[in-house]
């Protein structure tokens, strides 16, 4: 397994991080084909070869994807679109 983390800090209430966290899963879900669903403000996704975690707190959010080796060869891709994304969402790191 390969692990991609990335923390953002955000300025955001807590249900507007919420709800830029659930964007991210749902375009996310869509382009790579996995299901999640939250449990308290950590949404837990998976599909085939990958598994993770969105933590929406306060005043940041981390985003924690394992990778299983079928998947190593677009682990950059990946990784490249949780930052596209959360650039979009939270602006830039």
């Amino acid at each position: 397994m390969s692990d991609i983390i990335v923390r953002r800090n955000h300025g955001m209430t807590l249900k507007k991080a919420r709800a830029a966290g659930e964007q991210i899963a749902a375009d996310l879900a869509e382009e790579f084909d996995f299901t999640y669903e939250w449990t308290g403000n950590t949404l837990n996704f998976k599909r085939m070869g990958v598994t993770g975690t969105i933590v929406v707190e306060k005043k940041s959010l981390e985003i924690q994807a394992k990778i299983g080796f079928l998947l190593r060869p677009i682990k950059s891709r990946i990784e490249r679109e949780i930052h596209r994304f959360c650039d979009e969402k939270f602006g830039p790191a």
